[in-house]
């Protein structure tokens, strides 16, 4: 499955603000859409507020819905999320750090504006900066959602306030009040003749210090250890060729790829700086699909198809082994 972050253009340099609302890069998301459609792929969208609430932007992606030619799901950035009743900071734009009522009362307003501008009701979820908190069950569960996508496997991101999902793993699992809200992390894992040890070296290597020294980058050079997201972002082709053989080779079969949407127009985030870069970034999507497609004997689906799937398979009495809640 592919799940694109559908957001807004904004400075990855620079401190959040409420005015970089911009979504003129939305019109070159075709760049992406052509690829998937040639393999008959849905990607789901997961859309922000400025997406989802500006004529700029959202008609395009309600096209291909109705057309079904992809998902839409919901993206919460708080900082240009309404109501504007939090400070504007690093800590605060992990949706989950928000007093409880305010997360659910902008989740719920996005909500509605989906609702309203695409014609149904999303039911995938997925935090901005992967940000769930300890209430974001519940909320989840309150305004009707199925599915949440916001846990990144093998990543600590409590440098500046967000989550520690250094234990998670990319497997499934139900979870919520009731156990009925599925997880499907991302797909991030780790590489390498000591990836089975990525418990303990993950947290040696990726410190303060170990960056400093490029620990990561000599393990992976000498083919010992990294932690590669499947994702064209800072990643290449060998990269996410490697990530899906080792998955596979342990008996994955589940895969996720994701990117942010402003990276299909040159300029917007770090990962695409040029048109150079642009088409390279492509160059990576299309090969991967091509390889995982053609090679590994891959079959397209969606997060509501999976949760389907899952769902079937319980009722029929040989359910896929998940993780506990």
């Amino acid at each position: 499955m592919v799940v694109v972050d559908t957001e807004e253009e904004f400075d990855w340099s620079r401190p959040h603000s409420r005015t970089a609302t911009g979504v003129s890069h939305i019109a070159q998301q075709d760049r992406g859409q052509r690829i998937f459609d040639r393999f008959a792929l849905q990607p789901t969208y997961v859309v922000d507020y400025p997406v989802a609430s500006q004529e700029a932007a959202y008609p395009l992606l309600r096209d291909w819905l109705r057309g079904g030619r992809c998902q839409i799901g919901t993206h919460l950035h708080p900082w240009v999320n309404p109501p504007f009743d939090e400070t504007v900071s690093a800590y605060n734009s992990y949706p989950g750090n928000l007093p409880a009522a305010l997360e659910q009362e902008k989740l719920a307003r996005l909500t509605g504006v989906i609702e309203t501008n695409f014609g149904a009701r999303p039911t995938v979820y997925r935090a901005g900066r992967y940000g769930v908190g300890p209430a974001t069950a519940g909320i989840l569960a309150r305004l009707g959602y199925q599915i949440d996508m916001s846990v990144m496997p093998r990543t600590d991101f409590r440098a500046d306030g967000g989550p520690d999902f250094t234990a998670f793993s990319e497997t499934p699992y139900w979870f919520g009040p009731d156990g009925s809200l599925l997880e499907i992390p991302a797909t991030a894992g780790w590489c390498g003749r000591l990836s089975g040890y990525g418990e303990s070296i993950q947290p040696v290597v990726m410190n303060r210090m170990g960056l400093r020294l490029h620990v990561p980058a000599i393990l992976a050079r000498l083919g010992l250890f990294e932690r590669i997201r499947l994702s064209p972002e800072g990643a290449s082709f060998a990269e996410l060729k490697r990530l899906t053989d080792a998955m596979l080779a342990a008996g994955k079969r589940l895969f996720s790829l994701s990117y942010h949407s402003p990276s299909l127009a040159a300029g917007h985030t770090p990962y695409v700086r040029d048109e150079a870069e642009l088409q390279g970034f492509l160059g990576v999507i299309e090969r991967y699909c091509d390889y995982f497609f053609g090679d590994c004997g891959g079959q397209p689906t969606t997060p509501a198809a999976l949760r389907s799937l899952l769902l079937g398979r319980e009722a029929a009495g040989s359910p896929l082994a998940l993780s506990p809640a």
